[in-house]
């Protein structure tokens, strides 16, 4: 089964990330994990939070999906706490669950975020390059964006629709 899920990072389930990441949905007809439902702890070097969420979520991503695209408020100027979370978690797959860790290589990743502008962040995108690139997944690319009064403007639609075509553009190697 190939096909692509969002991974939204934010604390507020349906804040202006998730307008953002409903837009982006349902252009490439897919699922959204908010990760504000979960339960995953901080990342334990002795591994003590192995019965958290975690496990059981990143096993379904890797298991169900190809091409997961990460999206994020940014909070001072980088990703959400609840996403850079889920992100030092991964480190469990490549310590104690290293068969779930093997399985992301080859995986594609996008990232899109959503600020008071879309102005982009200078090095806002690169823990998540450098992590694709260290986990063997391909970065497909970003997207900054914005929304306005509870109101996506016109010029991020059209960001949103050409994010889309481009990884849509990926259907040889990825079956949305």
């Amino acid at each position: 089964m190939q096909k692509a899920i969002i991974i939204e990072g934010s604390s507020r389930a349906n804040g202006d990330t998730n307008k953002i990441s409903e837009a982006l949905a349902a252009k490439l007809s897919c699922e959204i994990i908010h990760l504000s439902e979960y339960n995953i702890s901080a990342y334990d070097y002795d591994f003590k939070n192995k019965d958290d969420d975690f496990l059981p979520l990143i096993g379904k991503i890797i298991d169900n999906y190809d091409l997961i695209v990460f999206a994020t408020p940014v909070y001072w100027y980088s990703m959400s706490g609840i996403l850079k979370t889920f992100f030092d978690r991964i480190t469990d797959c490549l310590k104690t669950e290293k068969e779930t860790g093997r399985k992301l290589r080859g995986k594609k990743m996008a990232v899109l975020n959503c600020s008071s502008s879309d102005t982009q962040i200078d090095g806002f995108f690169v823990p998540f390059k450098a992590t694709a690139d260290y986990l063997g997944m391909e970065y497909l690319g970003d997207m900054t964006s914005c929304v306005n009064d509870g109101v996506i403007p016109e010029n991020i639609q059209n960001k949103i629709e050409n994010f889309a075509k481009q990884l849509m553009a990926q259907k040889e190697k990825i079956a949305l």
